[in-house]
């Protein structure tokens, strides 16, 4: 099982790698059909722009401080939603308490919360608080849908042979619950970046990312716009990969004890 599952991984990364050729020849067509720097940047000055970022002691500066952001937010988002589902496992009241919280955050307008916060906080936090509302009622259905789905029969099963709280968290519900959450994870963080990153534009964050953006555009510097725009993809893409890797060897550790 676990074999054919990782040779429908690899497949599924080839046409991955076939799907991004296909943007880059978009990208050349379109470029090539309008042929106007100021709509869309030629590749080559989006290379020697994201170049330039690379060995700009300012971005790394504030790369850093967007990514720090974007942790800072997933960790308060996983923290919250992990105490709230593991009481909601107890208390069954607590998820219909819950619930009204999590549909509200889910249709607030980001703008008109940005505009709110900027008078309550600094454009450094505001972002933050956005990006906050936005994992958290996410992070919080996929925890509640994986702890539901841990079958029933199990744990009855370790209730009759009276295992211990330790040993049912270690080898029954982390092994059980870990590759979901994990293949979960990577696409949450990536998530993040992109509202950190948009919030920060509107918001007018100093040092950050979505500042850079904001001074490309109003210098119409169209090519490094597409630089960091892609920076924050590979970005992206390389934290879904890391958390790929987890996801596969947290299977393995899920097959091993659910055989044990």
């Amino acid at each position: 099982m676990i074999k054919a599952y990782f040779s429908k991984r690899k497949f599924n990364i080839v046409l991955s790698a076939f799907a991004f050729f296909t943007m880059w020849l978009i990208w050349l067509i379109a470029y090539y059909g309008v042929k106007n720097d100021y709509v869309i940047p030629s590749f080559i000055e989006t290379v020697k722009s994201f170049g330039g970022c690379l060995i700009s002691a300012d971005f790394w500066t504030a790369f850093a401080l967007t990514v720090l952001r974007t942790a800072v937010s997933f960790i308060i988002s996983f923290s919250l939603a992990a105490v709230l589902v593991a009481l909601g496992a107890v208390f069954d009241k607590i998820n219909a308490f819950i619930k009204p919280f999590i549909d509200v955050m889910r249709t607030l307008p980001t703008l008109a919360v940005i505009l709110i916060l900027l008078f309550w906080t600094t454009p450094a936090v505001a972002p933050i608080v956005v990006t906050v509302l936005v994992l958290f009622p996410m992070i919080y259905a996929q925890l509640y849908t994986a702890v539901s789905g841990i079958d029933g029969g199990v744990i009855e099963m370790a209730e009759v042979y009276d295992i211990t709280k330790r040993e049912r968290l270690t080898k029954i519900y982390l092994p059980m619950i870990s590759p979901s959450v994990l293949s979960q994870t990577g696409a949450n963080i990536s998530l993040g970046i992109k509202v950190m990153i948009s919030a920060e534009v509107l918001a007018g964050t100093y040092k950050s990312m979505g500042g850079l953006m904001q001074n490309a555009r109003v210098y119409v510097d169209m090519p490094r716009l597409a630089a960091l725009t892609l920076i924050a993809v590979l970005a992206g893409l390389f934290i879904d990969l890391c958390f790929s890797f987890a996801e596969r060897f947290t299977f393995k550790w899920s097959k091993k004890e659910s055989d044990a």
